[in-house]
């Protein structure tokens, strides 16, 4: 076999040249060349012969321009890279939001359904009263009726026998033997001709239904209405006079436009808001939120005191435009006093509007966190402080003893809210600022304390009310997590209830039936809850109407298992049934006996009096069950200021958080 060589420069296929790459500073516009220069005007690479097309322009050394590239892409790298913990909070509150959005959502589907499956019970139940009523009423005619077609029956039998007997007597011949048989058929037939008989209907026929559906109809196509609005809080904004300045005492308002996130005006109202002013001594002044129900919203409050404050406006929980804001609080001058009537006729008019919930009437809503009202400013003393009004007051109870200062530690407040006493002989308080409970003995001994700041299942966010279970679990309204919390007596967590359905729970209480009641401050609902967190029931609405709400804030439960609630805004407490219907309401505005500037906690003793703190006024007053006035608690010798929750401790003493105070007190109380 013959082995064919080839010459190096012979080959039966084309040779690929193969070149080398271009270096890493090449000139993109001549090859071979390399740059070695930069323009800053062109932000091109030159070489030496891209000079001749740059002679009057600005240019420095390539690796400068270079070094300095880098150093401008590294400066936009570190500016995006620090952008990502934001994107990343953004992306947990969204989807928060979303998995709130989702729960409402869940919520409300449960209460169409449960409603309507209600109002299908009571038509079933209804219909089934109806079809009683039918066959009850037709059984007492058809009995009636009956009863005379039986009688007239006999008694057309008797006649047609005895005349059948009579005619075959007479058809015979007449003889001795049938006197005395034709004599019995002449007093047989004279009673027939002269017997009374039923011969007139005893009863009619009429059954009729009336059936006014045409109303029904039209309520059932009424009823019910989906509320919500596309307002987003970065694009909201506030304006008033009273965003940057008012006068101590003097009402002052502020106005907000609530906007979508295309900055267009919302048309419609029923946003949640909620305004707090703080106070520099971190206190916080209530006012009351006025819905216009066109998209804007006032915000009427007062402050007690001058100094520089806060004012934040939020919107779904989050800041409007510019929230907070620095507010400066000054004395009033000559002028102003000369003014004021006019100012707070205007402002009294907005803030009485009549709350609602559908109509197009202003609506009340309170500040979302109420640790000071408007009107609760400090005075020299309670309204016992005086001689003529110690007088007055034939319990004089006295204050044992008070707990606490401003602060973070154990058996120190900021913003106490809740009250609650235990039959094992504790005090808890609902350290609202301070997102725990911290709990005493009767003696006001520190026990302990729990609590840890937070949005997850068993930590707290903003707790203001409390009450204990006769299990002795804790119960805890927890207002900005929107859900109660369950923890054993040790402060363990146990499971949470009401997530998705409350909007702002702000006290809770116990039934006699182990029964969780839930006043909801936002939504001017109570809701009664099992301890596993089925819902039993709920009634109230926002409104001044007997069975609505206007800002409520706690509830009692008396030995009729009656609920007693205070109405904040409406200036009033109302007693309800467990069912929700009311059964007594009393108090008004004002400084009076038995009279309100929006009563707070509430409490209700062994022989049914109703104790209730009057917020505004910085005071306690006792009532009978009837809702008549009894007295006043004299809290002469430590006023009070912006009194919270209250209850009756085991050994029956008043305990009541003063939150403006930053403790809580124990009255003496004699039952």
């Amino acid at each position: 076999m013959e082995t064919h060589q080839h010459s190096p420069d012979s080959s039966s296929e084309e040779c690929t040249v193969l070149e080398a790459p271009p270096g890493k500073n090449a000139c993109p516009q001549h090859a071979g060349k390399v740059s070695d220069l930069y323009c800053l005007d062109c932000k091109s690479a030159l070489c030496e012969d891209c000079l001749s097309e740059h002679e009057d322009h600005l240019k420095v050394p390539l690796n400068q321009a270079l070094d300095q590239h880098r150093s401008t892409l590294q400066e936009h790298l570190g500016a995006v890279q620090n952008r990502l913990p934001q994107v990343s909070d953004a992306l947990s509150f969204v989807k928060e939001i979303l998995q709130q959005l989702t729960n409402q959502r869940a919520s409300i589907e449960e209460d169409i359904l449960s409603s309507f499956e209600d109002l299908h019970k009571q038509l079933d139940v209804r219909k089934s009263v109806l079809l009683m009523e039918l066959e009850v009423t037709y059984g007492l005619k058809q009995k009636v009726l009956q009863s005379q077609v039986d009688s007239l029956l006999r008694a057309e039998g008797d006649i047609m026998a005895t005349c059948t007997q009579t005619q075959e007597a007479l058809a015979e011949e007449a003889c001795v033997a049938s006197i005395q048989a034709e004599q019995d058929l002449g007093r047989k037939l004279g009673k027939l001709a002269g017997f009374g008989l039923p011969c007139q209907p005893e009863e009619n026929d009429q059954l009729d239904l009336l059936m006014e559906t045409d109303g029904l109809r039209k309520s059932i196509h009424n009823l019910g209405t989906i509320v919500t609005t596309s307002a987003v809080a970065s694009q909201s904004e506030a304006m008033g006079a009273g965003l940057e300045q008012c006068i101590v005492g003097h009402p002052a308002s502020v106005t907000i436009v609530t906007r979508d996130k295309s900055g267009g005006a919302c048309k419609t109202g029923n946003a949640i808001l909620s305004a707090e002013v703080f106070t520099p001594d971190g206190s916080i002044v209530d006012g009351e939120i006025v819905d216009h129900k066109n998209g804007t919203y006032e915000f009427v409050y007062m402050v007690p005191k001058e100094g520089d404050f806060s004012l934040a406006l939020r919107l779904y929980d989050q800041h409007i435009k510019g929230s907070p804001f620095r507010l400066t609080v000054t004395r009033a001058t000559e002028a102003d006093v000369e003014v004021s009537p006019s100012t707070t006729t205007a402002t009294n008019s907005a803030a009485n509007a009549t709350p609602s919930t559908g109509s197009s009437e202003g609506a009340k809503r309170r500040g979302k966190s109420p640790g000071q009202k408007k009107k609760g400013s400090k005075r020299a003393s309670s309204a016992l402080g005086t001689p003529r009004r110690k007088t007055q007051n034939p319990i004089e109870d006295d204050l044992i003893f008070r707990i606490g200062t401003k602060g973070r530690n154990k058996g120190e407040f900021t913003n106490l809210q809740g009250v609650a006493a235990s039959s094992s002989d504790k005090i808890l308080i609902a350290d609202s600022n301070n997102q725990c409970v911290q709990i005493f003995s009767n003696q006001g001994e520190f026990k302990t304390r729990f609590g840890v700041r937070g949005r997850s299942p068993g930590q707290l966010q903003r707790p203001t009310g409390v009450a204990v279970h006769p299990s002795g679990d804790i119960i805890i309204a927890d207002y900005d997590n929107k859900w109660v919390s369950i923890f054993s007596c040790e402060g363990k967590f146990k499971a949470k209830l009401g997530s998705g359905r409350l909007m702002g729970p702000k006290g809770v209480s116990v039934d006699q039936n182990g029964h969780v009641i839930v006043v909801d401050n936002k939504a001017c609902t109570v809701f009664i809850f099992q301890l596993t967190g089925k819902l039993i029931t709920k009634f109230g609405s926002r409104g001044n109407g007997d069975k609505q709400f206007a800002g409520p804030h706690f509830a009692a439960v008396n030995k009729n298992n009656e609920i007693i609630v205070t109405d904040f805004h409406n200036h009033s407490v109302k007693v309800f049934t467990p069912e929700g219907d009311l059964v007594l309401k009393f108090g008004s505005n004002g400084e009076g006996n038995g009279q309100f500037n929006a009563p707070t906690g509430v409490a209700v003793d062994v022989n049914g009096n109703i104790i209730v703190a009057d917020w505004g006024n910085s005071r306690i007053q006792v009532f009978d069950g009837s809702g008549s006035f009894l007295s006043y608690i004299n809290t002469s010798a430590d006023p009070l200021y912006g009194p919270q929750g209250l209850a009756l401790t085991s050994d029956g003493h008043v305990v009541v958080a003063d939150s403006g105070n930053h403790c809580f007190k124990v009255y003496r109380y004699l039952q």
